[in-house]
């Protein structure tokens, strides 16, 4: 299939007329934290507030996209051979961290092309993929980074998963803030204090929304 060209394909009905029947503008809202520094929590809660609000939005959360469309080879060898497993599942390396993003930050953009708010939940460590999502969307407004500014030492105290401790422990490698870099934003439009309560923090979000005319 070499040669073959691909070509970009406009829609008959525009994202513009979507906003219009959704009533409200598509945008990709995107958290950023450590882990257990309270993303998913908060996005849900946003979601939420955004469906009571009678608007159109979906969470893409880091670990429900790790089950299929990023599935990791653990995952997928559970249904597919190890050769595909290893072929197309996605682990924790920085190569692979950037392509997990690189490839929600397409999704992501395409529910925001429909006229929906998509929620993105990822630790996303590196600056320069978040980035490399911000300038793939038409508008750099369409993009919101929301940084979840939580501590280590409170992150680790919450540890849902047990992932800290494995990690000092030496059980876990590469891990986010133990021995992998965590990049946090430079300019995001929103930053959460993560040690405040969080139906607090989805309020400050919610509030961001309807000052930016997105609700």
């Amino acid at each position: 299939m070499s040669g073959v060209e691909v070509h970009w394909h406009e829609h008959v009905v525009t994202q513009q007329e979507r906003e219009l029947l959704n009533s409200n503008k598509g945008c990709v809202v995107w958290f950023t934290g450590l882990s257990a520094s309270g993303k998913s929590t908060i996005a849900n809660l946003v979601d939420l507030k955004l469906y009571q609000l009678g608007k159109h939005s979906f969470v893409l959360d880091g670990d429900n996209v790790r089950h299929g469309l990023n599935a990791s080879p653990n995952i997928l060898r559970e249904s597919h051979d190890d050769e595909f497993a290893q072929r197309f599942g996605l682990g924790f390396s920085a190569q692979d961290r950037e392509e997990n993003i690189r490839r929600i930050g397409a999704v992501a953009g395409l529910f925001a092309e429909a006229g929906v708010i998509a929620i993105t939940a990822f630790i996303s460590p590196y600056r320069t993929d978040r980035d490399r999502v911000r300038k793939s969307l038409p508008k750099d407004r369409d993009f919101i980074e929301i940084f979840v500014d939580t501590p280590i030492e409170i992150c680790e105290q919450r540890d849902p998963k047990g992932l800290y401790k494995k990690a000092r422990a030496g059980q876990l490698t590469g891990f986010t803030g133990i021995d992998a870099p965590y990049e946090s934003p430079i300019n995001p439009e929103i930053t959460l204090d993560g040690k405040k309560n969080t139906q607090e923090l989805a309020d400050e979000v919610i509030n961001y929304l309807k000052e930016k005319k997105i609700i």
